[in-house]
């Protein structure tokens, strides 16, 4: 009886174990088709992707819902760089992948978060300037940076609860990213008065590099088991002393 019983909880602690690695990759698959959309502009399908009450996190502003989702991706983003397109144009780049992924998953297998870094290539073809509508406003440029997400199992399909992304650099293709002016891309306007806005916009500073600071970890040291935390954010924002 006694080697019955353990044998059924180790096939128990195997079907765990199986569908946490299952839930891992089914994450991990739904983020590299996020980016894989993202490259083509195809901002309709990128949307589906999330749950009805999911959100993004973006350069300091927050979108609420489905709805807020739709007027970032399909609103804001598909009206800058497609010109209202479901879809690539001709000349424009917007390379986004998706590596270097940490994804957790629940204990009870029905939500995870994951960690993500993507380094972008953007441009726009010199034959397609005279006939591009969108507002890039540079020819060719990098940008780097990391996704803390939330996802959510509905009805057996893995969906996007909260994705948070934040971009920590940028680099002109001929300056490289330590001769670019820093910058952000944070909304000053809110929904509805501006109709692609987000709901809320975060207070406090937003800047790129030279601005180092850590993006926190939703998981905690696989050794320590320790929260990690940089020992002095002010100096990851400030430049160093002269002299």
């Amino acid at each position: 009886m006694e080697q019955q019983q353990n044998s059924t909880t180790d096939l128990e602690d195997l079907a765990r174990r199986v569908a946490i690695l299952e839930a891992q990759q089914a994450v991990r698959t739904l983020q590299h088709q996020y980016g894989y959309y993202l490259d083509k502009c195809l901002y309709q399908e990128v949307v589906d992707l999330f749950a009805d009450d999911g959100s993004v996190f973006f350069c300091g502003a927050h979108y609420l819902g489905k709805e807020g989702v739709r007027r970032l991706y399909v609103g804001r983003f598909r009206e800058r760089f497609t010109d209202g397109l479901n879809g690539p144009v001709f000349g424009f780049l917007l390379d986004h992948p998706q590596h270097q992924d940490v994804v957790t998953v629940s204990d009870d297998g029905q939500s995870a978060r994951a960690r993500f870094r993507s380094l972008m290539q953007a441009g726009l073809h010199e034959q397609a300037k005279d006939t591009f509508r969108g507002t890039a406003s540079m020819e060719q440029w990098f940008e780097g940076g990391l996704y803390e997400n939330e996802y959510v199992k509905v009805d057996g399909v893995w969906k996007i609860k909260t994705l948070n992304y934040r971009p920590f650099w940028h680099g002109d293709y001929a300056k490289g990213w330590a001769r670019t002016e820093p910058h952000a891309f944070r909304p000053t306007v809110t929904y509805p008065e501006d109709p692609f806005g987000p709901d809320t916009i975060s207070d406090g500073g937003y800047e790129f590099f030279p601005n180092t600071e850590v993006f926190p970890f939703h998981y905690p040291h696989p050794v320590t088991g320790q929260t990690v935390e940089s020992e002095d954010n002010e100096a990851a924002r400030q430049p160093a002393a002269q002299g």
